[in-house]
């Protein structure tokens, strides 16, 4: 079995800090984490990626975990970071994912990179809040969420006091912490995170992402509320939307409206499925990926 591989790549004078698992001469696939999570979300998908001859990365994005923080950051310089990345690996080709929060970086991607050099995108329960304008997916949150939109568009010091609690509880109330999480997610995610060493990865990559703080996390999250930059309407390419019905944490009609209007969308519902269907169907979500890599379908 091969071990995880931390890495790191210069991006001007940045580092960006990047956790490598799976087939080291495989194609490439830069992952996108979640949010609370990080580069250590890498591990959540070693076997799969193995299994299908993936080389697989998870990147800290600005100021979280291990990657040194970008004022002023937008979508297009994080795209800007991704072929760095991708170039540092010498990969002419190569594949986004992104779950959770870490969709809409995938999406953006999928907006501003050249087809030719991006071979496959995948958006898993993709946290799609600004979409169509400042979180105009506010109706269909759960309350958490919603609460965390009104607060990043017109309190941000109580939105950044809602992070900060957060990472107190992921640091230092590990067990509190986890619980709150299996209260609000349903019955199949419950089942997931029933398996030790998958809740033990998760709660290590949530933990790893406020090493420096709550502020990394901040600046994440609030782009994702505000009025995205870039128009998934005009976006052609194939996007591959993932989406669980009983997905408690980012439900199912926020992402089947997005999908909805992006021309080269592919829909992919897993019935009864959660938020984690990205751990649970892993195998699924990271054939398609393969096979776009290998020229299986990406033309």
């Amino acid at each position: 079995m091969q071990l995880a591989r931390e890495g790191a790549v210069q991006v001007g004078n940045r580092t960006l800090a990047y956790l490598e698992v799976g087939d080291d001469g495989g194609p490439l696939v830069i992952h996108h984490h979640g949010g609370p999570s990080s580069r250590l979300e890498a591990n959540l998908f070693d076997a799969s990626a193995r299994a299908h001859g993936l080389r697989f990365v998870c990147v800290d994005r600005p100021g979280i975990g291990g990657s040194d923080p970008q004022p002023d950051r937008t979508f297009v310089s994080w795209t800007n970071d991704l072929l760095a990345l991708a170039d540092s690996f010498a990969a002419q080709e190569f594949a986004v994912t992104g779950w959770s929060e870490g969709g809409p970086w995938a999406l953006a991607a999928a907006a501003y990179l050249d087809p030719a050099r991006l071979a496959h995108v995948t958006c898993i329960a993709g946290a799609s809040y600004g979409t169509f304008g400042a979180n105009w997916a506010a109706r269909y949150q759960s309350s958490v969420d919603a609460l965390g939109g009104r607060l990043a568009l017109h309190f941000h010091p109580g939105f950044r006091l809602m992070y900060e609690l957060l990472g107190l509880s992921a640091t230092r109330f590990e067990a509190s912490y986890m619980q709150a999480l299996k209260k609000s997610i349903g019955v199949s995610d419950q089942e997931v995170l029933s398996d030790e060493g998958v809740c033990q990865s998760f709660l290590e990559a949530s933990r790893e992402c406020f090493r420096h703080g709550a502020d990394g996390l901040v600046a994440d999250a609030t782009m994702l509320y505000e009025a995205w930059p870039f128009d998934m309407t005009t976006v052609t390419r194939p996007v591959h939307f993932w989406q669980g019905t009983d997905d408690k944490l980012v439900p199912e009609p926020i992402n089947s409206t997005v999908a909805d209007q992006t021309p080269g969308a592919i829909w992919h519902s897993i019935n009864g499925g959660g938020h984690f269907i990205a751990l649970s169907h892993a195998d699924e979500i990271l054939a398609q990926v393969a096979g776009d890599l290998h020229g299986q379908g990406h033309g």
